[in-house]
């Protein structure tokens, strides 16, 4: 809380207009305390600022000076919190009678209402208990707080938060005394009830007509009355115990209500009584209030008023458990049976209402000692509520069956290993529902038995419920459906049982598979297949902390183990699975921080019987890594995930004599094998790697077990490690050898003694990376990337000197093609600038290619930056190209603390950059200009916009590498940032079309999404329609009418949103009672199908299917028939010119693909206006003797004018045009020898109308 001086300095100081007056009340009051003498005390303040109020506000009067009230009070709502209690208990009929006026007249301003209410707050806390035992009718604390109360349901919301803000302060702060207890709860708690009830007894009055109306005009009311209640009880730790009665009836009858707000507010007055009463002082309350609310039940089948009931008694007995767990446990069996018969309910809100409430009870008043160590009482609970449970599966409860199971799923939760035998007849009843075909829950029975599987344990309900797979059993059905339910819940058991029920049964089932044979797989052997994978899906459940584990894994299992990972390649993953688990369930419960009663509670085993399980397992590490090994070893490198998971748990718990035996195994196979690819030539090497089936060479292999194991070794073992790296980097022959070489690195960053060791063997690290920079292959590009970023990590502050040695090969991999070695490169700079900001010295001697005298520099940021600025005088523009990418992505990252000369200098070097003609450095800068403009402080962008905004500019014309578009975005963020004005003024000339372009559009999409906010809060007009609704209308409404008569085509689409059209077919209407008739009507305007030709013409081909025309020695009827492409039925030329006008069309004409610069492919979609460009087609209307009116259609050739093709050759005095067009440099020519149509080659010229050149 701030102290007085500090509040009266912010009013000495205004900044509001209205706080103006208060600052010259408070400078006088000052100087008068000045001039007589008296200090700045808070009482001296107060005894001030009440001789000002009696001057102000008149008893008799009323206000005198409204301006110089309202400053007054709200100064003297400062100082009385500060004032002795003894003061204000002397001058409280004083204080009093002049806050009266202020506090009763109707038209006083809130703000003076609110400065009086803490006025009279800061009055009633100072009062003590004799004071409060004074009668209402005298003037005291208690006349003072019925009126408080009365503002606290006040109209006004401002007004009303602050007095019930002031009677929570009250009722919080009582004086000392015995009672707990405010002396005015009482008298609080009995006005705001009378006052919710008076508005509920208003609110619900009947009027006739005018109800609805009377009803809303008291609602608000309703919901001040309910606030105040709920203020009054969240104050008062509750409710008065005399009270309870009559609220909780008062609050059942409000939550009947049709209006959701009331019900909502009636619950959380509940809610806050209940959390009152949670705490031991205010519990003794809670029995009175739970018997008062259970003797509120309403009828069975009230369905407003049952929900909220029930809901409420279920908030109320999760406190009671809270105070009184045990007590409340004995109780349960009544209570569910209580709750229990709401279910048989014909409604289905009661049904849920009543399925929440009797889970709330199961999850919340079962204690947990009643599971670990349950009394003969507990017991006899527990097998009542089975019995009340099992109830529920009877005919009577049918309908609500899927509510009742969701109950037994949390009763199965809340017993859980109790369970067993408990609830056996539950099990068994679901069970055989399950089973039923007819029966329409099996999804919720099946979550029933997967509850009962995780708590009973799967040997207690495959008792009840058999598989009855290998042996069936007469008259009971086989449940292969359990089998995954099974691998879904199985956890925290004993695996014995899988032993002995799933590994013979398993047998079985393969064996049948086996006397198979070679023969052809039926439909039974494929069934049996599949059984024995879902029976080996099982063991990780089984093997997820087992209870059994030091007696059921012995060395028979893990024989059985090991054949399955050898034989059966289908079920590797499993079996990998089930390892892992064994151990990684164990070391969870050893990190784990619950309490042993937790863990026994959630898992039944100690962080001891996890510790002995693993050194249990270790005894079998050795072996099991064995056989991982080998098995990883015949694995196609796709399938190697899950064995290298299961490799690595082992390895984590094997003994470190057996692991230095292994790796040195490893070693030695690994050079071996080393040796031996070697001696391949690359010819056999290609022709092993053209495969994907094939099987890695066995270095690979090997190599990753080393890089597995290596986290795990003792120190000792590191420089076998480093030396085997060594052999292994410089071979750049086998890349995928030298990637995995590269990750050893990075592996051993991950363990303590693996950063022990790259600390001591910094120096021969460093040395090693250099010597093998120039032999490393793209693949293994990234992971050499991660191993310096780890050599770097832990450089030693006297080796800085390796950062600009290594400098240049990871600013050229900022421009690797792999997106995975860029994002490795950027993350390196970033570690190297961090590590040179550290500071150091850099021994510039021991850099190679520098002179042996070279000075020392100092490690900065700023040292940083200017090596990776050298790169930018590179030979070559992709050293310069990734050196501003590099620059780029440091700048962004260290801005804030590099000084502004040297941004400056960079950002000046850039802009002679722009002026580059190589694309790739242009494209870099670019990426830098955006980050500059992005991040960069405005004091140095702006000085530098001059250059750089025509520099920009001058890329803008530029299409490839999508130039243009780059150029856009970065001049939007600019505007964005800079502001329109300020670009266009250093924009050139030429280019302020770009730039307007630019801001267009923004004010375009501005508007639009002004528009469409406008659109979204506009009220839609409620629905007016002669129809029933909208598909009625769609049928049988008419768009034709009056008002929307004179409308254009165009504007009747636009205002006709949400229309509906019809398609039918001509020859047959539309049935509007098949269902298939809403495929035909559609929100489109559908559009006229297309005209197929009646009649497909059949063309004349000589010998070789060539077409055939004017053949001479043809009769009359074949020449007809080879005129036919040309002519219709009618003799009218339109075929053969058609055909033409088409090839044209597609190849030249306005629609045809062209190729632009780039050789991009272009698609034009302009309308054809006159006369066409490029290969159009031209119509003449020519009414001459050419052809009796008709449209005379000639082609216009872009390359070298019109062709004309005139000739006078037709048939029959019919005029033939066109005819064996072909394509020449200059022109079309018209040649009839060639093949096809005939065309002649025609190599350059114009085209007579004989068909010669001229």
């Amino acid at each position: 809380m701030a102290s007085l001086t500090e509040k009266l300095d912010k009013i000495r100081s205004p900044k509001l207009q209205n706080q103006r007056e208060t600052a010259v009340v408070l400078t006088a009051v000052e100087d008068t305390l000045r001039d007589q003498q008296h200090a700045s005390t808070p009482t001296a303040y107060y005894a001030a600022l009440l001789a000002l109020l009696t001057q102000s506000v008149s008893p008799t009067k009323g206000i005198v000076n409204k301006e110089l009230a309202t400053s007054v009070v709200y100064l003297l709502d400062l100082v009385a919190p500060f004032v002795p209690a003894p003061l204000l208990r002397s001058k409280f009929s004083q204080i009093l009678t002049s806050l009266a006026p202020l506090l009763t007249h109707q038209e006083i301003e809130a703000p003076l209402i609110r400065s009086s209410i803490g006025c009279l707050e800061s009055l009633l806390i100072a009062q003590d208990n004799a004071a409060w035992a004074l009668p209402q009718i005298q003037i005291g604390p208690r006349r003072a707080i019925a009126g408080l109360l009365i503002l606290a349901s006040d109209h006004r919301p401002k007004v009303r938060k602050r007095a019930q803000d002031a009677i929570t302060h009250i009722l919080k702060t009582p004086p000392p005394s015995p009672s707990l207890e405010h002396p005015a709860a009482d008298l609080c708690a009995e006005t705001a009830l009378r006052n919710m009830v008076e508005m509920a007894a208003a609110s619900g009055k009947k009027k006739n007509k005018n109800h609805k109306a009377h009803q809303e005009e008291h609602q608000p009311g309703l919901m001040h009355a309910l606030q105040l209640v709920k203020t009054i009880a969240s104050a008062s730790g509750g409710w008065s115990s005399t009270k309870i009665e009559p609220l909780c009836e008062a609050l059942m009858d409000i939550s009947r209500s049709n209006n959701e707000y009331l019900t909502m507010a009636a619950f959380e007055i509940f809610e806050v009584i209940f959390a009152g009463m949670a705490d031991e002082m205010s519990s003794a309350k809670l029995p009175k209030l739970m018997e008062a609310i259970t003797e509120l039940k309403p009828s069975q089948n009230d369905s407003q008023l049952l929900p909220p009931w029930i809901a409420v008694i279920s908030r109320g007995y999760d406190v009671s458990a809270q105070v009184n767990s045990n007590e409340m446990f004995q109780k349960l069996p009544d209570l569910f049976e209580m709750i229990s018969e709401f279910l048989a309910s014909s409604n289905h809100n009661i049904r849920v209402s009543a399925s929440e409430c009797l889970i709330s009870f199961l999850v919340n008043c079962v204690p947990d000692s009643v599971i670990l160590e349950p009394s003969v009482y507990d017991e006899k609970t527990m097998e009542k509520l089975a019995r009340s449970a099992h109830t529920l599966l009877s005919v009577k409860y049918q309908s609500a069956w899927m509510e009742v199971f969701t109950v037994l799923s949390a009763l199965f939760t809340a017993f859980r290993w109790r369970s067993d035998r408990l609830l056996d007849d539950v099990t068994k009843s679901v069970g055989d529902l399950r089973g039923n075909d007819a029966f329409s829950g099996k999804k919720e029975a099946d979550a029933v038995l997967g509850k009962a599987i995780e708590n009973m344990g799967p040997d207690a309900v495959l008792r009840l419920l058999p598989l009855n797979l290998a042996k069936p059993r007469t008259g009971e059905p086989g449940r292969a459906w359990l089998l995954p339910i099974l691998r879904d819940h199985v956890q925290n058991t004993n695996l014995a049982h899988f032993r002995s029920e799933f590994v013979p049964l398993s047998e079985t089932m393969f064996q049948r598979v086996i006397d198979n044979g070679s023969s052809e797989k039926t439909m039974e052997i494929k069934i049996f297949e599949t059984l024995v994978q879902q029976i080996w899906a099982l063991l990780p459940g089984y093997c997820n902390l087992p209870l059994d584990l030091g007696l059921a894994f012995d060395q028979s299992f893990a024989e059985i183990l090991a054949n399955v990972l050898y034989k059966q390649t289908e079920l590797r993953v499993d079996v990998c699975k089930g390892l892992q688990a064994l151990v990684e369930s164990n070391q969870e419960v050893i990190a784990c921080d619950l309490r042993k009663a937790k863990l026994l509670l959630n898992q039944r085993i100690t962080k001891e019987d996890a510790q002995q399980h693993l050194i249990h397992l270790a005894t079998f590490a050795g072996n099991l890594l064995a056989v991982l090994f080998n098995v990883y070893s015949q694995t196609l490198p796709q399938y190697r995930g899950h064995i290298l998971q299961c490799i690595n748990a082992y390895l984590s718990i094997t003994p470190e004599k057996e692991l230095l035996e292994t790796f040195n195994r490893v070693t030695t196979m690994l050079e071996a094998a080393m040796e031996e690819s070697t001696s391949q030539t690359q010819a056999d090497k290609q022709k092993q790697n053209k495969s994907s089936d094939k099987m890695p060479p066995t270095s690979h292999t090997l190599m990753d077990l080393v890089i597995m194991l290596s986290i795990y070794l003792p120190r000792p073992t590191f420089p076998t490690l480093f030396s085997l790296a060594a052999l292994i980097l410089p071979q750049n022959s086998d890349p995928q050898l030298q990637k995995k070489a590269y990750k050893l690195l990075p592996r051993l960053a991950s363990s303590p003694p693996g950063i022990l060791a790259l600390q001591d063997r910094n120096p021969e690290l460093q040395l090693l990376l250099l010597s093998n920079a120039s032999t490393v292959s793209a693949p293994a590009r990234r992971d050499r990337l991660a191993a310096i970023s780890v050599v770097v990590e832990h450089l030693p502050p006297t080796h800085l000197h390796f950062i600009p040695s290594i400098l240049s090969e990871v600013v050229i991999s900022a421009k690797e093609v792999n997106e995975k070695a860029r994002t490795a490169a950027f993350d390196l700079l970033i570690l190297m600038a961090r590590k040179m900001s550290l500071g150091g010295r850099i021994d510039q001697s021991k850099i190679p290619q520098m002179a042996p005298d070279a000075p020392t520099a100092t490690a900065s940021l700023d040292e940083f930056f200017t090596m990776v600025s050298a790169g930018l005088v590179g030979s070559t523009p992709h050293m310069v190209s990734a050196s501003v990418t590099a620059l780029t992505r440091i700048l962004y990252e260290f801005a804030a603390q590099l000084p502004h000369p040297v941004i400056e200098d960079l950002v000046q070097t850039m802009d002679i950059f722009l002026t580059s003609a190589n694309r790739e450095i242009v494209r870099s800068v670019l990426g830098f200009a955006k980050v500059a403009i992005i991040s960069l402080p405005e004091s140095i962008i702006k000085p530098r916009l001059q250059t750089l905004v025509p520099g920009l500019m001058s890329w803008s014309r530029e299409h490839k590498a999508q130039f243009r578009v780059k150029i856009k975005h970065i001049f939007e963020r600019a505007i964005r940032r800079f502001g329109f004005e300020i670009i266009e003024k250093h924009c050139p000339e030429d280019d302020k079309k770009f730039i307007n372009n630019i801001r267009k559009t923004k004010e375009r999409k501005k508007k639009q999404k002004a528009a469409d906010s406008a659109d979204a809060a506009a009220p839609k007009p409620e629905r007016r329609s002669k129809f029933e609704n909208e598909y009625d209308e769609a049928l049988y409404g008419s768009d034709s009418s009056s008002a929307s008569g004179d409308q254009s085509e165009e504007e009747a689409e636009t205002n006709g949103k949400g229309r509906t059209y019809i398609t039918e077919d001509a020859d047959e209407p539309l049935d509007l009672l098949d269902k298939r008739s809403l495929a035909n009507i559609s929100s489109r305007k559908p559009q006229p199908a297309k005209q197929i030709p009646a009649k497909q013409r059949n063309n004349k081909t000589d010998i070789d299917g060539k077409l055939v025309f004017n053949e001479a020695d043809a009769d009359d009827d074949d020449a007809d028939n080879a005129m036919a492409l040309d002519f219709d039925d009618q003799g009218k030329n339109v075929s053969l010119e058609g055909g033409i006008n088409a090839y044209v069309d597609a190849i030249k004409g306005r629609d045809a693909v062209q190729r632009g610069r780039g050789g991009r492919l272009k698609f034009s979609n302009k309308r054809e206006k006159g006369r066409g460009h490029g290969g159009g087609i031209d119509v003449d209307d020519e009414g001459d003797a050419r052809g009796s009116g008709k449209k005379q259609v000639r082609f216009a050739d872009g390359a070298g004018g019109h062709g004309g093709g005139d000739g006078k050759n037709g048939r029959n005095g019919q005029r033939v045009r066109g005819v064996g067009f072909s394509r020449g440099r200059g022109g079309v020519g018209k040649r009839v020898e060639r093949r096809g149509l005939g065309g002649g080659k025609v190599s350059g010229g114009r085209v007579s109308k004989g068909g010669g050149r001229r």
